[in-house]
């Protein structure tokens, strides 16, 4: 049975997804503060964090990083409820390596999908990570142990949903990738409207990605589809 960690401080809402994530057969704790929270993570080891981002003393955010830091949850997946719909708000979540969002109000049957999701894709890695191979194509080099990326000697350190998004493109290299496969393949669900969730990776990807690769860039949007990954790079388009 999978256990599942709810950290809000609203007691209601910390109630109504701790019943009903119990009537779907899951084993749920819960803590109404992130202090209790990030302590419980730490005893219970839960295959999943539902987290809130608006709470008192410490934020969900903190919370988040905190457990990004710590070897023996590091890895677990987190799905944020926050009232934030902002892109900036989802943007600083995924920063921080937050697999999922959910705006509230949610529907609950929204977060039991995500949460059926989550676990289904993770293995608390990406799934090219289970086997420690090292992929190569072009200038790039993925190290799945240390979630990494390489592009002529130099390193960037990804999120473990980053590293899944590089891989899915690699393993398509030439081709566009659209938007709605990312949705399905990566988070295993294909919400209609969802394209900020891959926009603001698709930056994030970008931004780490141009620390290290000099004159070159190694995605290419394809207006109104998707994405493509070009394995050799090609020229930086002028400002």
């Amino acid at each position: 049975m999978n256990k599942i960690l709810v950290i809000d401080d609203d007691d209601s809402v910390n109630e109504l997804v701790k019943i009903n994530l119990e009537l779907a057969g899951y084993e749920v704790f819960s803590a109404t503060d992130g202090i209790k929270g990030f302590a419980m993570a730490k005893q219970e080891k839960p295959d999943l964090i539902v987290l809130d981002v608006m709470m008192p003393d410490v934020d969900g955010y903190t919370v988040a990083k905190r457990i990004r830091e710590n070897d023996g949850i590091k890895d677990t997946p987190i799905i944020m409820l926050t009232a934030l719909g902002m892109l900036q708000d989802k943007a600083k979540g995924f920063d921080i390596g937050v697999d999922d969002y959910l705006v509230k109000p949610f529907e609950i049957e929204e977060l039991k999908m995500r949460v059926r999701a989550l676990l289904k894709r993770s293995d608390k890695m990406p799934k090219s990570a289970t086997t420690r191979e090292i992929l190569q194509m072009g200038d790039i080099t993925l190290i799945p142990e240390t979630y990494s990326v390489e592009i002529k000697g130099k390193t960037a350190k990804v999120t473990p949903i980053e590293f899944d998004i590089i891989n899915l493109l690699m393993q398509n290299y030439g081709n566009m990738v659209s938007g709605a496969k990312i949705l399905t393949d990566i988070w295993g669900y294909n919400p209609d409207d969802d394209v900020e969730t891959i926009r603001v990776h698709i930056r994030h990807i970008r931004t780490k990605l141009d620390k290290i690769s000099g004159d070159k860039q190694y995605i290419e949007t394809i207006y109104g589809g998707g994405y493509r990954l070009i394995p050799e790079g090609m020229e930086k388009k002028k400002k």
